[in-house]
């Protein structure tokens, strides 16, 4: 048997065993956002305008999968500063196939606000990533195609088009390079309805934290309004045993210091 399957290896063409578009996307989408049992991050996120300016905000991010790469998460967050954050809190329950569920408490007002499915595409506390971008956007929400492959800043990459199969996102299409090696998108390009690019996504930084490499330095930019965020993961980890009790809106109002910290 073992020498029929090689028979067939060495006579069917490179193309019988060439991934599709979609193969490539969920195994990105594994390797970006599914690494791991759970994941701890602290956060340093700058906000820069065009002139340069910046606006500081840290944050402790942690993530908890349930069950294969592509199924249900859960993502926490807490903010430390500046003081116009301080003690936020952001709550993500992911769902495949189906609109997830967010919640934003703001200690300021006391307020616990449910972030409706239309608004995943709006800015995620004031950043250049969206709400959708944080926690990934559903495989089937789009149609890909493999466009090209090439390589960037060294790296062998398969080019792939994703092209939303609803208009309730702000573009038309976005074109992501994703390393052949490990599955990381490397470059993403966003074009709104006019076709015009208007935002890049860069991973900046890789680094191996438990034999997983990790996009630990990433930026978005807005071509049109010239802003930034620069987002650098610090003290990562992965499998830390992250409690399921932690996502509930009692500690969204009162997170506790054992996984903030």
């Amino acid at each position: 048997m073992r020498l029929l399957f090689v028979l067939l290896a060495l006579i069917m063409p490179l193309e019988a065993f060439a991934l599709s578009a979609e193969d490539v996307i969920k195994k990105s989408q594994a390797a970006f956002h599914y690494q791991g049992r759970d994941f701890k991050a602290r956060v340093v996120m700058k906000l820069i305008n065009k002139s340069g300016q910046e606006r500081t905000r840290e944050l402790t991010m942690l993530r908890k999968n349930y069950g294969e790469a592509g199924g249900d998460q859960k993502y926490f967050m807490y903010f430390f500063q500046p003081a116009d954050v301080k003690d936020m809190t952001f709550m993500v329950y992911k769902y495949p196939a189906k609109d997830d569920d967010r919640w934003l408490f703001v200690p300021a007002v006391n307020m616990m606000r449910r972030i409706a499915a239309k608004d995943k595409s709006s800015s995620f506390v004031g950043s250049d990533f969206t709400y959708e971008d944080v926690s990934g956007r559903d495989l089937q929400d789009d149609a890909h195609a493999l466009v090209k492959e090439e390589k960037l800043g060294g790296k062998d990459c398969y080019v792939i088009k994703s092209t939303p199969k609803a208009a309730d996102v702000d573009y038309s299409h976005k074109l992501s390079w994703i390393n052949k090696n490990n599955y990381l998108p490397l470059k993403e390009e966003y074009y709104d309805r006019k076709g015009e690019l208007y935002r890049v996504f860069t991973a900046d930084e890789i680094k191996d934290i438990k034999g997983l490499p990790t996009a630990t330095k990433r930026t978005m930019k807005n071509l049109q309004s010239g802003h930034r965020t620069e987002v650098s993961y610090i003290k990562a980890d992965y499998n830390t045993g992250v409690e399921d009790s932690l996502f509930s809106e009692r500690y969204l109002k009162q997170p506790p210091k054992k996984w903030t910290d």
